[in-house]
């Protein structure tokens, strides 16, 4: 019996009302907010996105990585109508309600950590980011922050600072916060060595910043917008121990890579070290807006009586969103389906790899996996047009793909970890034609 098809295209893409939105777009909303897919969505179920002229996708963009529980989860929506029709707000600390104790609890459960530990819930990822160094320095009584190159770490102005690509993220928006310092971040396929990065971070004590100076080093598990790259083992482990030697907190920022993304349920679980703080957002609320950082009692409680927070920090409708997803992947298996996933995907980009010499590197753990195009296998030299002239023609084909890397030179995976097996095999046949497409 014929699988029914997900991907479903009656018009041109985009089609006449996409168009039509979005050229009243041009006209009301600020040119910065360009528009990468140019598709205006109407509804989407699970791994699906139907646009405005009944057009659906198989969505391997998944909101950057916001919806590794589907879109519209039914959990979901239950639970944030519920609360909704309670009380949509009061501000924890005026006046307090039990789902962001009940969050905290259940996150914390999950987490990585074998002593106490405390939580605090924020807005967006950036806000968790800046909220963790405040709680760094608040504990360590020190100013300075390391971060690496290739990292993303959001987009206000401390978090911005430690983001490390100028275009489009930095240029003209200087300038940034003081005390932060960039070292090198290991990168196999581009030469550089855990060891490498290790003796940078050294170097950075004697160049850079004075060691009794430094109150936290930042590091992504698996760098996301710096192109999913995957750190060797002993460099997290050695990270570790220079914090550990110099009293430093390490901070593992789990935006994007938490949330089973990675085949665990946090990706800092892969390389045998426990962390001081992690941040949390995107995965967690299934779409809207709540962040978190979660660490060592020790740590979260040093700074001083209202110290933290703002108006909207941990939304009672966001946390009863979340409180759901962890229900979903409780029931769903959802961890180990990312390894699953994670399988499938990456035999089909190793086939792809052997067929096409400009797809240079296959990288990635679980489902958080990219491939980088170069424009000739032995320089290595980014092919960023490439890419997105893979991304447009996956477009037309039904799938949504998003770019990453600090050359903008790869395509990454970001879907659902609700997809099934035939939208699995339908998303990739259509990645494989579009690769075939442009680079046959």
């Amino acid at each position: 019996m014929a699988t029914t098809r997900a991907i479903r295209l009656l018009t041109e893409i985009p089609g006449p009302k996409s168009r039509e939105i979005l050229e009243r777009k041009g006209r009301v909303v600020a040119d910065p907010l360009s528009v990468y897919l140019p598709i205006v969505v109407a509804e989407g179920r699970g791994a699906t996105l139907t646009d405005v002229d009944g057009n659906t996708f198989l969505d391997f963009a998944g909101g950057v990585g916001c919806l590794n529980v589907g879109h519209a989860h039914p959990h979901v929506v239950e639970a944030v109508q519920e609360q909704a029709a309670r009380f949509l707000h009061t501000d924890f600390t005026i006046v307090p309600y039990e789902v962001y104790v009940t969050l905290a609890e259940r996150l914390l459960a999950v987490a990585p950590f074998t002593g106490p530990a405390k939580a605090a819930f924020f807005n967006a990822g950036t806000e968790a980011v800046e909220n963790a160094i405040k709680f760094a320095r608040a504990y360590t009584k020190r100013p300075a922050v390391i971060a690496f190159e290739g990292a993303f770490h959001g987009r206000t102005l401390l978090s911005l600072t430690l983001t490390s690509k100028t275009h489009p993220y930095k240029a003209g928006f200087g300038p940034f916060a003081p005390e932060v310092y960039r070292v090198p971040f290991p990168n196999d396929y581009r030469g550089i060595s855990a060891a490498d990065a290790l003796a940078g971070i050294e170097r950075a004590f004697t160049t850079q910043v004075a060691r009794e100076t430094v109150a936290a080093i930042i590091l992504e598990p698996v760098q996301g917008e710096g192109g999913f790259i995957v750190p060797p083992r002993e460099f997290v482990q050695g990270v570790r121990e220079i914090c550990d030697r110099e009293g430093i907190v390490f901070l593992a920022d789990e935006v994007q890579t938490g949330f089973g993304r990675t085949g665990r349920m946090f990706a800092i679980e892969h390389f045998g070290v426990e962390p001081d703080l992690i941040t949390v957002a995107k995965s967690i609320g299934a779409g809207l807006p709540l962040s978190g950082v979660l660490g060592k009692a020790a740590i979260m409680d040093a700074p001083d009586d209202n110290a933290v927070g703002g108006t909207y920090v941990g939304n009672p409708v966001a946390q009863a969103a979340a409180l759901a997803v962890l229900d979903v992947f409780e029931d769903e298996g959802l961890v180990e389906r990312a390894g699953r996933i994670g399988e499938t995907i990456r035999g089909r980009m190793s086939a792809w790899q052997e067929r096409h010499p400009q797809i240079g590197d296959v990288r990635g753990l679980g489902a958080m996996l990219a491939i980088e195009l170069v424009r000739d296998p032995a320089t290595k030299e980014p092919a960023p047009e490439l890419a997105s002239r893979v991304a447009e023609e996956a477009a037309q084909r039904g799938l949504l793909l998003l770019k990453a890397g600090v050359h903008s030179n790869c395509l990454r995976v970001l879907c659902p970890l609700v997809i099934t097996d035939p939208e699995l095999d339908e998303a990739l046949d259509a990645w494989g034609e579009a690769l075939e497409a442009v680079l046959a």
